[in-house]
């Protein structure tokens, strides 16, 4: 499986919409996506203190854009990754029956997140 971060309201529109396209999609060609290792690094480095946040559990086999592993943007991980960790990009919007599961990312007292028991 692979993640995204995404906000509810995204999520929301996405499902009027009939697929899930990102924000940066239209300016980077892809959309960001992590294993399940690397979720909790990326939102408290990129996300923190944000709400309205949920996590989409992405099948890789049932995409119909391409999956590439690549570095992470920038060439340096964030904090909680290894170095050499390669991260999932979708090359193209995220068709909705690609993904199985959506879990909220709970946002704690100091601004870190931590993943709704499911």
């Amino acid at each position: 499986m692979i993640f995204h971060i995404t906000s509810r309201t995204a999520w929301d529109e996405a499902q009027k919409r009939g697929d899930y396209r990102a924000e940066g999609f239209a300016k980077e060609g892809f959309i960001h996506c992590s294993t399940l290792a690397q979720v909790l690094p990326v939102a408290n480095n990129f996300y923190k203190g944000q709400s309205d946040l949920i996590l989409l559990e992405i099948e890789p086999t049932l995409l119909s854009a391409p999956l590439k592993w690549e570095p992470p943007t920038g060439g340096t991980p964030p904090p909680g990754v290894a170095e050499g960790d390669m991260f999932p990009h979708i090359y193209g919007p995220i068709n909705l029956d690609a993904v199985i599961r959506v879990v909220e990312i709970i946002s704690k007292p100091d601004g870190a997140f931590e993943l709704a028991a499911s």
